[in-house]
């Protein structure tokens, strides 16, 4: 067998003309490279800026009819917390339980947050039209993050049965993952779309600044009202724009001048979700203490302690004014005189001056010597400077 030569003695042969040891001594190849990744990264921006300009503008001009829709879907789309109040197995305590499985669950896959809030709506919805067996509500929650993380999120971070089946320990079998999921969208008349809190609350941020960290501390906030059933019936519109103005003044931020819509809130949502701050879930204030999502939970942490310390400041305050107010002499008041008691009332003024010639309060008096008594005064002098004097006489009593 005859030894074939290489074609190209005088230059070498190699299966690439890109080696790692081609001479490159003034780095020609690596700058030509960088400056066209450069450029697409360039034309990538350029893009998507327009992009976003025509998707404002069509959204501009749509925006009303849009908004009308959402909100008369998150009113067809309201469970009935009533229904949910007859349940014979499932309690109001199992409730936070099985939303920190979800919560859990919805991290670990890294979903929407949309998603999470339409799980739960799913969740809600069914429960309110069906009887639920304590055994299955667990079962319902996971057909109720599977049809949501299906109907908006991106395919490969759908959850598979087989996943959900490992959370749940083994504790159902795969086929009841399938008929639980169609059991749910048959009850629901495959009425899957709800408009979500994050759906109002993209609408209300997007007529002021970019802020992360309000938009992070408004999930937080209302993620923490999912666990609690006194917000079940509160309209996603309402909560969005109740939540936003809790996270404004959470974190001292000035009230932007929004449109009318995204301005209204009800001042008692507000205070219902305040109090409700203190005591988060374990799991929620984990999710929420990563710094991905502005640590959140530690801020609202330091702000309810720093408004439990300004009240403890105050009370105390309250309380050493009111000790001084009680300690301190106070100036000694003159007694009340009372009137005596048996004195008669004096009688009606007279209307006749003759009257008091000789009556005066039921006494007569003799005026007559009296009046001789008083001297009167003498008139003014044109020679000197006239000087008053004035006799006082002896008074006379009548005998």
């Amino acid at each position: 067998m005859a030894h074939q030569q290489n074609p190209f003695p005088a230059y070498g042969y190699c299966d690439s003309y890109f080696v790692e040891n081609h001479d490159d001594d003034n780095g020609i190849y690596a700058q030509a490279a960088a400056e066209r990744e450069r450029q697409r990264n360039i034309a990538k921006v350029q893009q998507k800026a327009l992009g976003d300009e025509l998707s404002q503008l069509t959204a501009d001009e749509y925006q009303e009819d849009i908004l009308d829709h959402m909100e008369y879907m998150e009113g067809e789309t309201m469970p009935d917390i009533n229904s949910i109040e007859i349940q014979t197995e499932i309690q109001w305590f199992m409730r936070p339980y099985l939303l920190d499985f979800l919560l859990e669950a919805h991290h670990a896959f890294q979903l929407l947050p949309e998603t999470l809030f339409l799980a739960v709506n799913l969740l809600d919805r069914y429960c309110s039209k069906r009887v639920v067996y304590k055994r299955h509500y667990q079962l319902v929650g996971c057909a109720s993050l599977l049809i949501a993380a299906k109907y908006g999120d991106r395919k490969e971070r759908v959850p598979t049965i087989k996943e959900l089946k490992s959370m749940c320990c083994s504790l159902y079998d795969d086929d009841m993952f399938t008929q639980m999921e169609w059991h749910v969208l048959q009850t629901l008349n495959w009425q899957v779309g709800h408009p979500t809190v994050t759906s109002f609350l993209q609408l209300a941020l997007t007529e002021v600044e970019f802020d992360p960290e309000v938009e992070h501390l408004t999930w937080y906030i209302c993620e923490n009202a999912l666990y609690h059933k006194e917000f079940i019936m509160v309209r996603p519109s309402v909560m969005a724009r109740s939540a936003l103005a809790l996270a404004r003044w959470i974190l001292s931020r000035p009230d932007p001048h929004q449109s009318e819509w995204a301005g209204r809130y009800e001042p008692q949502v507000v205070i219902d979700l305040h109090s409700r701050l203190p005591t988060p879930s374990q799991a929620l204030f984990r999710k929420y203490s990563s710094h991905l999502l502005s640590s959140v939970s530690n801020t609202t942490e330091a702000f309810l302690q720093r408004q439990a310390l300004m009240e403890r400041k105050e009370a105390e305050a309250n309380v050493i004014a009111m000790e001084q107010q009680y300690l301190t002499p106070q100036t000694p008041q003159k007694p009340g005189y009372a009137v005596p008691i048996g004195v008669l009332t004096p009688p009606i003024t007279p209307e006749h001056n003759d009257y008091l010639k000789t009556h005066m309060y039921g006494v007569q008096h003799n005026m007559q010597p009296r009046m001789q008594a008083c001297t009167p005064t003498p008139p003014p002098s044109t020679m000197h400077q006239p000087q008053y004097t004035m006799n006082f006489a002896q008074p006379q009593y009548i005998q």
